[in-house]
């Protein structure tokens, strides 16, 4: 499971991640103002699985089935679920955005995707652009939330930082230009329709699938 935070194993077996409680308030209220009120939802990348529990409990119209291609972020996932118990959240799915013979079939109302971009290769996100073009119909939401550079917009110190700690790590990550993202999906047939300014210099893309 990639992430850039320290992780701990909970007594229940879980696994905690601290950008969860940093950000999981902000992200909800963003996806309570734009996501549909009922509907199939399909999360990229769930990793400790959190985020789906504390957005399935959110929002109960939503059936959300998380994903990830990390046995061990399943695992926890799977955990996750089993104490929350809710009837909306599905079983987490083997999902790999590189590799299409996994894909499911959908449809999908919605596709979530919250710091995967910039922590995996390009590959990963023209994947997830032709993945969400695939299982949404027309309408349908992409949300993709991270730190982004934008051409028109001063790159913060803090994300300069991190750009830099991400290439360090894996030199095929980093922060992805915000256009080069909007034309990958672009391309998959998925406009941009909104921009939306996060805490701590993180944006949430919001693409919409376009009809013909």
């Amino acid at each position: 499971m990639q992430t850039m935070d320290a992780i701990d194993a909970t007594p229940e077996g879980a696994l905690a991640s601290p950008a969860v409680a940093r950000n999981r308030e902000p992200i909800l209220a963003a996806l309570k103002a734009h996501m549909p009120a009922r509907g199939a939802v399909l999360e990229i990348a769930a990793g400790s699985g959190e985020h789906a529990v504390a957005f399935a409990r959110a929002l109960p119209g939503l059936e959300w089935t998380p994903s990830d291609p990390s046995a061990e972020a399943r695992a926890s996932i799977a955990a996750w679920a089993e104490a929350a118990g809710l009837p909306n959240l599905r079983p987490p799915r083997a999902l790999d955005v590189l590799d299409e013979a996994g894909w499911p079939e959908g449809p999908f109302n919605a596709v979530v995707c919250i710091n995967m971009i910039h922590i995996s290769p390009w590959a990963a996100t023209v994947g997830l652009m032709k993945l969400a073009g695939r299982v949404l119909p027309v309408g349908g939401l992409l949300v993709a939330y991270g730190p982004y550079r934008e051409a028109e917009v001063p790159l913060a110190s803090s994300n300069a930082a991190f750009d830099e700690s991400l290439r360090a790590r894996d030199p095929a990550w980093g922060l992805r230009d915000r256009d080069e993202v909007a034309a990958a999906a672009k391309a998959e047939g998925l406009a941009l329709t909104r921009r939306v300014e996060m805490p701590a210099n993180n944006l949430m893309l919001l693409f919409r699938k376009v009809g013909g």
